[in-house]
């Protein structure tokens, strides 16, 4: 589990493709890989990956072909910088919101806007997500737990995005068509999916109570 916090950028310093596999290195720097063992999770651009081997402060990992095909790790290249969050510790302070790295899917940068020292970012996403991302809710956006300052019923909604998130994200070097990983608010899918399954068996209901008549 992570919180959405992230911890800052860096390196993928090597790759290796091979069919259905992408075995990457990420140099997480001294802070972020003591105390890291195999077998770790680390939310790497907001996609939770398993920790495969541990070289000084390199770390690789192994993304197969279900993840490369639900998230923008397929499009990594050496030199890149990629958001990281460690897996949270009991008692470590929640600051963002529960984030799984279990990547609903990918969205696509339609509009930034800047102005001051705020960035706003509008993503465009499937209409069939729209439902579950609600006007103040929570969402992963590259693994970053943002607020939806902006929302459209068709298909896209904004986060506005302060210097701190600038600073320790990749997001403020995003242009207009690039992809970003999305992870939806599980909570919020979880109530929403329960009231439409409610109101759906209440009207199945209050229609079978009718053709009985």
């Amino acid at each position: 589990m992570f919180t959405g916090i992230t911890r800052g950028t860096f390196e993928v310093t090597q790759l290796e493709r091979a069919p259905d596999l992408l075995t990457f290195e990420v140099d997480l720097g001294k802070a972020l890989s003591v105390g890291l063992e195999i077998g770790a999770s680390v939310l790497i651009d907001g996609v939770c990956q398993t920790v495969t081997e541990i070289g000084g402060t390199r770390v690789r990992f192994q993304a197969i072909r279900e993840t490369l095909d639900r998230t923008t790790l397929g499009d990594l290249v050496e030199g890149v910088q990629v958001s990281v969050e460690r897996s949270a510790r009991v008692g470590d302070e929640i600051g963002g919101h529960d984030v799984s790295g279990h990547v609903t899917g990918t969205g696509r940068v339609s509009q930034i806007r800047r102005e001051g020292d705020v960035c706003d970012v509008r993503i465009g996403v499937p209409d069939a997500w729209m439902k579950y991302i609600l006007f103040k809710g929570f969402i992963a956006v590259d693994g970053s737990s943002l607020t939806v300052g902006e929302r459209s019923e068709t298909g896209t909604f904004t986060v506005h995005l302060i210097p701190e998130t600038l600073r320790l994200t990749q997001l403020g070097d995003k242009a207009v068509g690039d992809r970003v990983n999305i992870e939806l608010d599980p909570r919020t899918v979880a109530i929403v999916d329960t009231v439409e399954r409610v109101l759906a068996q209440r009207q199945g209901a209050a229609l079978a109570g009718e053709g009985g008549r």
